[in-house]
Parts: C-alpha cells; structure tokens; sequence
C-alpha cells in the first residue's frame, strides 16, 4: 500500500493538469467522436478505429496520442446501443444482450429512456472502470500472475452456465441451442491437430465462420423481418417526450446504483483477464444481474431497464479493467490492447515496472483519459438521444432499404470474404425460424462465443495438468458456482412439483413448431457420425457436445410431445420472452406471415444478386429506390432523396474514409468505376 503516497497523488494530478491543456483535450474530444462514429456501425469495431487513428499518432507528443486513441476505444460500447436498442441490431458483439431488453422497451414507446439508461449506465461504468484502472495496477501483479489456463477454462465453463438464466422456462431448449452454437464454432481447423472439421472442399470454412456475420443474423435479420412483417412503425406508441425518457432512464440508473456498482466492478475484473472479450462480458454480466436482482427472471426479455443498465455499466468498464494486463505486464486482452501496446512502444515507453514509477504521470493520465472520454461521450450521446428515439415511430418503408446496405457492410467484415455474406442470409433464415418456433436464441450465440474458448482451454489443461487442474481453488470455486446456476432451474421443477409433468398423458400432441427439434437432432448426428473418423483431440470436442444436444432435445421433444399439459394459469415453457411474437401478428394468418417474410428474404437476395453484378456502391441507390416504391408506394422524389443520401454516406464513410474492401463483382472486373475498393 506505499504506493499510494503523496508521489502518487501528485503525478495523477500532474497527469490531470497536462491533459487539460487545450491541445491535447481536443485530440481526446475528436477520439471520442470517431469511436462514437464507429459504434454506430455495425460490425465495423475498435480495430478499424485503431488502423484509422494509429497512424497519425507517431507524430504526437504521448500524451495526445494515447487521450485520442482511448478516448476513441472508451466510447465505442457507449454509442452501439443506438442500433440494437432501436432496431435490435447489435452494433458489436458487446451489445448483443442489450438487445434483449432494449428492443422490447423500444417497441412499448420507451426509446429515449432505453437510450439514456444505456448512456448514464456506460457512463458510471466507464467512471468505474478507470477508478479500479487507477487504484489496480500497482496490486494486480499476484492475482493476474495466478491466471493461468485452467482458470480461463473454469470462467469459460461458468459463462457457459449462463445458459439456464437465458433459457427461460425451457432449459432443456437452451442447453440444445447453445450445443448448437458450440459446434458451429467449431466449424474450421482444429488448432491443437491440424484436422479439418466440417470444411467440405470450401476454403472459407477453413478459419472457422465469423462471429459477426451470425450475430447480425441470429439478432438483426429476425426483428428486420418482424418490421415488414407488420408493416407499421418500430414503436406505435410514444410512451415518453424526449426529455421526459431521458429524464427516467437517468433516474433508473441512479435508482439502480448498486447493481451499476457490481456490474462495474464485474466487467473491470473479467476484462482484466486477457482472452475474456466484450462479447464474453456482455453475456456473463446480463446473466449474473438475471440471477441476482430481485423479480428479474420473470421481467428480463421483456423490457426491464435494468436488462440495459447491466450489461452496459459491464462493457465500458471493461475498458479499464482490459488495460491493467498491458501495462503492467505488456499482455495485451486482445487485437485492439495489442495495437495500443505496439503505439506505445513506438513513442518508447515499455510496459511494466516503469510504467509504475518512471512513466507514472503517463499512467495516469491514460486513466484520466478513459474518465473523460465516458464523460464526453456520453454527454454528446444524451445531446442527440432525443433524436435518434424518433427514429422507432418511423414508418417501415423508411427504416428498412436505410439499414439493408448498412447490415451487409457490416457483415462483410467477419473475415471479408463472399461467405460472410451467405452465412448472413443463412443464420438470418435461423434467427427467424427460431423466433418464431419460440426458441430462444441468446444461448446460440453464447455457445458460439464462449465453445471454441472451452476446447481449447482443456485441452491445453489436461496436456500441460493432467487431471489436477481441477484441484485448483479458483476452478474448483468457478466449477461449483458453474454447476449451481445449471442446475438452479432442475432444483425448481422438483420443489415446485413440476416432475409430475414428465408422466406420459397417453396422447401424442406433434405441432408444426416441433419440426426445429428434428432440425437439431439431424445436424446433432451429422456431426456425431463424421467425427468419429478423426484424430482423438479433435473428435472429443464435437462428440461431447454433439451427444449433450441428442440428449437434451429429445428429451425436451419427448417431454413436449408426450407429457401432460400444462395446468390454467402457466407460462409455456418456451423460452425466453423476446422471441414470443407479438400480439399485432395474431391478426394475421400462417399464410401471410410466410409471404410476407419470403418477400423481405426476397429484397436481401436481390440486394445479394445485384451487388455481386454490378458492385455495392450501383446497388445500394438501385434497391432502395425499389423497396420504397414498391412496399410502401412512396413518392420518387423522397425515394431518390433517401437514396441518394444513404449511397453518398456509406461511400464517404466506407470507402473514403475508413477504406474497407467492398465485395468484388462481375462487372467490376470489366468497369473499375463500379469496383469502388472491391477485391
């Protein structure tokens, strides 16, 4: 505890006073701005934001340098709530579980204050995690050195147990969707053996199927689809002014400080794990706030404010806590840690003790940075919420052909390649047969999330430990703590009676929606039988998990199909709340529901089609001047506005600005004009 003495006070108020000099405070406001700029877009993260921003910081004095590029890094998680609390469109895989909550609360009329809970949340979160920055470093050496492999595998193996808080009623459900995603994650070459697993002849699949792509079609595609569908606006009434939603959502966080605190303090210690991504904190955080906060298992999916507040106070906390590693160790979290370790080292600064003492005023102000980076941030993230709320009472015919190209930009970059655009249609086909099947769709993504991470954690612990890594006490602490939360909602059925269910009734009651269970046995024993020809560390994984998915849907199938009938007054067990349909749908017939929603696949195939023909930038004006005309009969000169708008924002952006690939076409080839940055 020497450490902190009036030295120590003294270099973080130099570090302070250096920081707020005019110069260098505009570098961090102007940081902010890009990473708010960057969260807005789906699935472009802070790695762009770096390759953008690193470039010109070799130049800078270190102080300047590194407030823009964390300012640019701290608000990111601040701004992709705006897409997947309006829309249901994740802007990064650290905003998938505010989803859950954030959708529904936009869809009852409460945009503006879903908006700002998420802003006051990330904001105390991001406070919080840059206090822990500063407070951690100097005592962190003991607990991160005490990290090793196996206790990476026990918290993987905790997240894993997740799967029962977002399962609902239908445990048995989730556990079969998140076997699911795990084997989907497993797509790809073995890492420990070399061997092939399920690539067929395609060299795509060789690296495995990126995680943004299914994100946007397990999450974005369904409730895109949902809108046409309905054919009415995202929220039909406005429960809340602007101001007056803003004004609530501040008082819900506030009101909620303890669970910010905890949560805060949660995602600090998980970033401060290197390996352990926002996507991994976005699920553990929304599960342990599910689990902990009074009457949350019945309200969670369906709007609860405290569904956003969680994750998000989580993720910009994150942002701290993922520093502690790097500079103190020079361990980088992640890809994005990894560049801002390399800047670092180009301005001649190397991480570890000197960090602590020498370089000690450097520290501190990347603490102070982070500070006022979340303060910024949010700040101008409340200034325009007002605005971006109104955007859910807008008609469906403007939203949808506005966001199309925007999804399949953003798709395009899990690994830049064709595919990534066809494993969007195809987990988009997914995502929305699950919805509407009322299967629940978190546990997938958690299972593709966190099962890679699992394998190859044990199989590095059983080759380096043998059997006696789970001997040690923090994975023995991780696996009874795993094991209790699994088994949370078994202990429930059997005190509340609810075995007596499982007695066959005599009568076989099959409906259309179980035709999804013989979806998941068929690819269960798919994977099963091929990979029994593989070498042995390679093939356990699969038929692991593959076996556990046999099991748990057929007698999830079983129990469905042959067991008693609820009693009046019971919820069905289908799983979580958000992907019930909603009630406007009970008006329309089977019919029109599978019309309207191949008409919708029908525009994003076109869209496909047209951008492989003639390239992306001809095809956006092209398709949104269609959609307009044709589903909502609007006029030419609002069409060819919107159009024009939209085509001169994602080429002034994309291509001008940040300078991503766009997916090459047939006539780009020939006309290099309509290649614009294509392959």
């Amino acid at each position: 505890m020497e450490f902190f003495n009036d030295a120590t006070l003294l270099a973080a108020g130099h570090a302070l006073s250096t920081l707020l000099q005019f110069h260098r405070l505009t570098f961090l406001v102007f940081g902010v701005v890009v990473g708010l700029a960057i969260g807005l877009l789906p699935g472009i993260g802070g790695l762009t934001g770096f390759a953008l921003l690193v470039p010109f910081t070799y130049t800078m004095d270190p102080y300047a340098a590194f407030a823009m590029l964390l300012g640019m890094a701290s608000v990111i998680t601040t701004s992709d709530v705006i897409p997947a609390v309006l829309f249901g469109v994740p802007g990064h895989a650290a905003s998938q579980a505010t989803v859950l909550d954030g959708l529904p609360m936009t869809k009852r009329g409460e945009a503006s204050r879903a908006l700002s809970a998420c802003y006051m949340s990330s904001l105390l979160g991001g406070l919080i995690g840059a206090v822990i920055l500063g407070v951690s470093l100097p005592l962190v050496r003991p607990f991160v050195l005490s990290i090793g492999t196996p206790e990476m595998l026990g918290l993987t193996i905790f997240g894993i147990s997740m799967v029962a808080s977002l399962s609902g009623n239908a445990p048995l459900k989730g556990i079969v969707a998140a076997c699911f995603g795990i084997l989907v994650g497993m797509i790809g070459t073995n890492v420990e053996t070399g061997q092939m697993r399920w690539t067929g002849d395609l060299l795509y699949l060789q690296d495995g199927v990126p995680l943004v792509p299914i994100i946007l079609g397990i999450f974005a595609l369904p409730e895109l689809c949902e809108l046409a569908i309905r054919r009415t606006a995202i929220a039909e009434n406005v429960q809340f002014s602007s101001r007056e939603g803003m004004r609530q959502g501040i008082v819900d966080t506030l009101k909620n400080w303890f669970l910010v605190l905890r949560l805060g303090a949660l995602g600090a210690a998980l970033g401060a794990i290197p390996g352990i991504t926002g996507a991994v904190t976005d699920w553990i955080a929304y599960g342990h706030a599910m689990q902990t906060s009074k009457g949350a298992k019945e309200t969670f999916t369906t709007g609860d404010v405290r569904g956003v507040i969680a994750p998000e106070a989580a993720n910009n906390a994150r942002e701290g806590g993922s520093l502690v590693p790097m500079l103190a160790f020079g361990v980088p979290g992640g890809a994005a840690q990894a560049i801002l370790l390399g800047a670092l080292m180009v301005h001649g600064f190397i991480p570890g003790p000197d960090m602590l003492t020498k370089h000690l005023d450097l520290t501190y102000s990347m603490v102070w940075s982070i500070a006022l980076a979340n303060i910024f941030g949010a700040g101008l993230c409340f200034l325009l919420s007002g605005q971006f709320a109104k955007i859910s009472t807008l008609r469906y015919t403007l939203i949808l052909p506005v966001i199309m190209p925007i999804i399949y930009v953003g798709a395009f970059q899990g690994s830049r390649s064709w595919g990534d655009l066809f494993v969007l249609l195809i987990a988009g086909v997914i995502g929305w047969t699950m919805k509407r099947m009322k299967w629940t769709r978190p546990p997938l993504i958690l299972g593709l999330v966190l099962g890679v991470l699992m394998e190859r954690y044990m199989t590095i612990s059983f080759m380096r430990y043998g059997m006696h890594w789970l001997l040690r006490p923090g994975v023995t602490i991780l696996l009874i703590l795993a094991a209790a939360i699994f088994l949370n909602p078994l202990f429930k059925l059997v005190r509340s009676g609810g075995l007596a269910r499982f007695k066959p009734s005599g009568k076989i009651a099959f409906k259309l929606e179980d035709l999804t269970y013989l979806f998941f046995i068929g690819v269960g024993l798919y994977m099963l039988t091929s990979a029994q020809g593989w070498l042995f560390m390679a093939r356990i994984g699969p038929t692991v998990v593959a076996g556990i998915l046999l099991v748990a849907a057929t007698l999830s199938l079983a129990n469905k199909v042959l067991a008693a009938p609820l009693p009046s007054g019971v919820a069905h067990a289908g799983g979580i709340h958000m992907d019930v349909a909603s009630s406007n749908d009970e008006l329309l017939t089977n019919r029109t529901v599978l019309l309207r929603a191949a008409k919708f696949l029908g525009w994003f195939v076109a869209f496909l089609v047209c951008m492989a023909l003639i390239g992306m930038i001809p095809t956006i004006p092209l398709i949104i001047v269609a959609f307009m005309r044709v589903e909502g009969r609007e006029s030419w000169r609002l069409s060819v506005i919107i159009a024009f708008c939209v085509t001169a924002l994602v080429y002034g952006i994309f291509e001008q600005v940040i300078h991503i690939p766009w997916p090459g076409s047939l006539l780009g080839q020939y006309f290099p004009m309509l290649a614009v940055g294509g392959a």
